[in-house]
């Protein structure tokens, strides 16, 4: 009976090791100033940068080559069309422009394909 016990019991502490690791890993490659952002407004509730959770990996948003003010824009209006497949988002009017703006410089920023050439890049408004 102690041995099942004590089985069960380091089977359980393993588990729950195993799922606090886990549910860190996701937000490590955040900047800490960007995953205080994105904690207060619970962005990080269905974002990551580079993984698919309710609503589309930041990478993703970032590759439709929006200007940042048209991610603020979305931020406050989302446009659920823009990504069949996700439940809509929900307004986030409680997010301060500023910080709606740092928000949307910083998901610009993890685009990395390479630009096109022979033009300047234009906004894409799918």
């Amino acid at each position: 009976m102690k041995k099942s016990f004590g089985f069960l019991f380091a089977a359980a502490a393993l588990a729950l090791a195993s799922f606090d690791v886990n549910a860190q890993a996701p937000t490590a490659d955040i900047p800490a100033d960007m995953n205080a952002l994105m904690s207060k407004y619970t962005c990080i509730a269905c974002h990551r940068p580079n993984q698919k959770l309710v609503g589309p990996a930041y990478v993703d948003v970032a590759k439709k080559k929006y200007s940042n003010e048209e991610i603020v824009k979305l931020i406050y209006t989302p446009v659920p069309s823009h990504w069949p497949g996700y439940p809509p988002m929900a307004p986030m009017t409680q997010v301060p422009k500023e910080d709606a703006l740092k928000l949307a410089t910083w998901i610009n920023s993890l685009d990395k394909t390479p630009a096109k050439k022979g033009g300047k890049g234009k906004s894409k408004k799918a």
